[in-house]
């Protein structure tokens, strides 16, 4: 039987986007509490932003009429700071005003207190300079409109969008229900942390950074630890796995060794529907499906063991995955060109991504071992290169660069 071609790292992501079942559960939470979780509808304002006409500007506001000559003594009649109303603005008269304070009726600019000259002893004002009219005034609903869209659906909240929700008075959000992922890790060699090594062991880092991972994108995690290297062992944790969880997440086991247990599990307990990408670290990456006794099937990613490869892959597939659940429409990190500072003379045939690092003179320097289990690569870096199979690096070409800050999140 002729071997399949192994998918390339742009169809394996269009495999999984396609698959991706959308959470349809939601819940209305405090915006205070929203921080990283995914917007489940629109949200409209139900005011003007900024509700008044009001001052950008420290200053005076004045009738621009009144102003005409350049230097116009006005008389200053009130004091007007932010949060309080002001009197309508006489003919000849001028308001001291403070930023953010509404704009009296009657004025038409504000100058700029920098552009006045105050005479505390007769309470008069100076003002040196020829306003035209709306000078330093922000409109009411300048920068949002009563009944406007302010966030579309699908948005994943960050402060940002917190502070905009607040700021037409939303104290609640509706959101999605955050992914139940659980997680489980093989391999007879794994210790954890506090535990003497024994020999030919060594110790889980994939379960720290897989969690730590699944956290960062809001996820609920059910940690069922270390499964012992048997099919049987492996089947009984896939089944617990689905019980509660949306997406099954393992570390390990789904090679083609005879220890490998994960595949097969799956196979017996499911179906695998994607198997091995044409990438570097990574190649072996499982996706498929657990059946479960009621409802549909639980997903599952099954990631290499080795730390890099597990680490790499999940940023690459298994986080537009889980945003996708989440009804995240654009789920495509953020990659832009720079400059290598590096030569890269003997690619491999697999789409590469190899762990870089910005340096001072705005260029990417190359951690000089890219070895699979080589951890400290992806804390030295700041993000990978995306090399395309075969591409051959040489110092000072244009590379794709895409940092953690955009992947890890």
């Amino acid at each position: 039987m002729e071997k399949k071609p192994m998918l390339t790292a742009a169809q394996a992501r269009e495999l999984l986007m396609a698959a991706a079942r959308p959470i349809g559960e939601q819940e209305t939470i405090p915006t205070e509490q929203a921080l990283g979780r995914v917007l489940a509808a629109a949200q409209s304002s139900l005011i003007d932003v900024p509700p008044l006409d009001n001052t950008q500007m420290d200053g005076y506001a004045v009738r621009s009429a009144d102003c005409t000559g350049g230097n116009a003594r006005l008389a200053v009649n009130q004091r007007i700071p932010a949060g309080h109303v002001g009197q309508p603005l006489q003919p000849g008269s001028a308001a001291r005003i403070f930023t953010g304070a509404m704009i009296p009726a009657g004025a038409d600019a504000v100058v700029m207190q920098e552009q006045c000259e105050a005479h505390p002893e007769s309470g008069d004002v100076t003002i040196r300079h020829v306003p035209q009219p709306g000078e330093w005034i922000r409109r009411r609903g300048e920068d949002i409109a009563a009944g406007s869209t302010i966030l579309q659906a699908g948005t994943r909240l960050r402060a940002q969008e917190l502070g905009l929700a607040a700021s037409v008075g939303l104290a609640s959000l509706p959101v999605v229900r955050r992914p139940r992922v659980a997680v489980f890790f093989t391999g007879d060699e794994l210790a954890m942390p506090g535990e003497t090594l024994a020999p030919g062991a060594i110790y889980n880092s994939n379960r720290f950074i897989l969690r730590g991972l699944l956290q960062g994108l809001g996820c609920e995690v059910l940690d069922l630890g270390i499964v012992p290297d048997t099919l049987d062992a492996t089947r009984e944790a896939l089944r617990d796995a689905a019980r509660n969880s949306d997406l099954i997440l393992t570390s390990g086991g789904v090679s083609v060794g005879e220890e490998d247990h994960v595949r097969p599990a799956v196979e017996a307990e499911g179906r695998i529907s994607m198997w091995q990408i044409a990438i570097k670290p990574g190649k072996p990456l499982a996706f498929g499906e657990v059946n479960r006794p009621e409802g549909a099937p639980s997903f599952f990613l099954g990631l290499p063991g080795n730390p890099v490869s597990s680490f790499v892959t999940f940023l690459l597939f298994v986080r537009p995955f889980l945003l996708r659940l989440q009804r995240v429409a654009d789920v495509a990190p953020a990659g832009f060109l720079l400059r290598a500072d590096f030569d890269w003379p003997k690619p491999d045939r697999r789409n590469e991504f190899l762990r870089v690092r910005v340096n001072a003179a705005g260029g990417l320097d190359l951690f000089p071992n890219q070895g699979s289990a080589v951890l400290t690569s992806t804390v030295w870096g700041s993000g990978l290169v995306d090399n395309p199979p075969s591409q051959v690096i040489s110092r000072g070409d244009l590379v794709r660069f895409i940092p953690f800050s955009e992947l890890n999140q």
